[in-house]
């Protein structure tokens, strides 16, 4: 049960307690799929608030319970607002609301950004490894140059050993910046800049898509190696075309299903999803096997499911307390009455 004190944590304090845990977030990640996957989670759809004709900038809210020894409930309330960088500030910015299981009071509030771009580079990592059944991909394609794939290559690097990436972006100052941030951060590495999304396609064995398109703009696979994996982090890139083609796991099949996404969009041509094969817990469980068999792209469609954000979260929550770090609000709540 919660005491009467808020824990308030900066975005500095959420990344330090995390530094050099990228292990400990594959294992929570992994761990919270698998929950999830075994009916031991209430996941209510995430809400999208738009603005009036504005079709780019949304503000989400993905509400989350995990049981299973993790028994946390909380709120991740994210902007994503592709104009900040033009104006020098990130893209997303988020908190994070945790809630106490008992009496339900808030305990936490999280800067939820770091988080949410760990958690989702920790699933597009750990997918990497399930659907390539644990072979080192000899270089790694990156179109879009932001944080999500920043951190998705230095999540295989540690996870996987990835070593040589192939980098894409539409705005070549970003890809450059991109490119010398992860040779600082990697060390010695081979990061090469691609003229196209086509090249990328062309010569990496796994591809991370991690841009901010609103419509499918990837219509032609043909020049993909057999039993390639995609990672299609940003969920609208490829043509319900494409899509109906591959070998297609989810993380949740309803939520993914939803948002104008690429599967919602072949799921509305179709009528149907039987496109999708399964999700990545099916397979960590072993219900399904890594790949169908057929030499088909493999194609990673993660939602982003909230159950990621609060079992992060009191990771990073447990370790403040130990570590006394964080500011806590003792007269947050107001007096009982």
């Amino acid at each position: 049960m919660s005491g009467d004190g808020l824990l308030v944590l900066t975005g500095q304090e959420v990344e330090e307690l995390l530094a050099g845990r990228e292990r400990d977030i594959l294992a929570v990640v992994e761990r919270a799929y698998v929950a999830h996957n075994q009916g031991k989670s209430s996941l209510p759809h995430s809400t999208f608030l738009r603005f009036p004709d504005n079709e780019v900038d949304r503000i989400i809210a993905l509400p989350a319970f995990l049981g299973d020894g993790f028994e946390v409930a909380g709120l991740k309330w994210i902007s994503s607002f592709p104009g900040n960088l033009r104006r020098g500030i990130a893209r997303a910015s988020a908190v994070l609301v945790l809630n106490d299981c008992e009496d339900g009071r808030p305990e936490a509030v999280l800067e939820g950004s770091i988080i949410s771009a760990l958690r989702t580079a920790a699933s597009a990592a750990l997918a990497a490894r399930t659907l390539m059944e644990g072979k080192r991909p000899e270089r790694v394609g990156l179109i879009g140059a932001g944080l999500i794939n920043y951190e998705v290559a230095r999540f295989l690097a540690v996870d996987s050993g990835a070593d040589r990436f192939l980098l894409q972006d539409l705005d070549a100052e970003r890809a450059g910046h991109f490119a010398a941030g992860l040779r600082q951060a990697l060390g010695e590495v081979e990061v090469e800049i691609a003229a196209g999304a086509a090249e990328v396609l062309a010569s990496c064995p796994l591809v991370s898509l991690a841009t901010t398109a609103g419509r499918p703009h990837l219509g032609d696979l043909s020049m993909c190696p057999r039993e390639m994996t995609i990672l299609h982090v940003s969920l609208r890139d490829l043509t319900p075309e494409v899509i109906l083609a591959c070998d297609n796991v989810t993380d949740d099949t309803d939520h993914v299903c939803r948002a104008a996404t690429s599967l919602h969009l072949a799921e509305q041509a179709t009528g149907g999803r039987d496109f999708i094969r399964c999700t990545l817990a099916d397979i960590l469980e072993g219900k399904a096997p890594a790949r169908r068999g057929d030499g088909a792209v493999a194609v990673f469609s993660p939602f982003g499911l909230g159950i990621l954000d609060v079992a992060l979260g009191k990771l990073v929550a447990e370790s403040a307390r130990a570590a006394g770090r964080g500011t806590t609000i003792a007269s947050f709540f107001p007096a009982s009455r």
